[in-house]
C-alpha cells in the first residue's frame, strides 16, 4: 500500500467518509448526548461506523476493505465529528435543562451562574 486511499479519488473519499459518514457521525453523537449517555459511548459507535464505512468505499467504489490505515483515518474524522456533536449537544442540554444553574460560556463549554454561585 503506497497511498492511504489507493484505488479511490478524493472526491469519491469526500463523498463518503465526508459526507455520508460525517453526517451519520453527527447524527449519532447528537443521539448519544440526547438520551444522556456517557461519552465512551461516542468512541465506541463511531469505531463501528468506521468499519461501515469502510465498507461503503468497497462497496461503492471497488476500495480496499481491509485496509488498517484507511480505517483509522476513516475512524479519527468520524470520532471527531461525532465528539463535537456529542459535546454540543450536552452544552445545549445542561443550559437549557438547567438554565437556573448554568449558562453558555462557548459553543463547547458552560459555566455556573453567577448568580447560582453565590448562594
Amino acid at each position: 500500500m503506497t497511498r492511504l486511499y489507493a484505488t479511490e479519488t478524493f472526491l469519491q473519499v469526500l463523498f463518503v467518509t465526508g459526507l455520508i459518514g460525517g453526517s451519520a457521525a453527527w447524527a449519532t453523537g447528537k443521539a448519544i448526548a440526547e438520551t444522556w449517555r456517557p461519552y465512551p459511548q461516542v468512541i465506541l459507535y463511531m469505531t463501528l461506523l468506521g468499519a461501515a464505512v469502510r465498507f461503503a468505499h468497497f462497496a461503492l467504489f471497488q476500495g480496499e476493505l481491509l485496509s488498517l490505515v484507511s480505517y483509522l483515518v476513516d475512524t479519527l474524522y468520524l470520532v471527531t465529528v461525532g465528539s463535537l456533536a456529542w459535546r454540543m449537544k450536552q452544552v445545549s442540554r445542561m443550559v437549557t435543562q438547567y438554565r437556573w444553574l448554568y449558562e453558555r460560556s462557548s459553543s463547547l463549554t458552560w459555566r455556573e451562574r453567577p448568580e447560582s454561585a453565590e448562594k
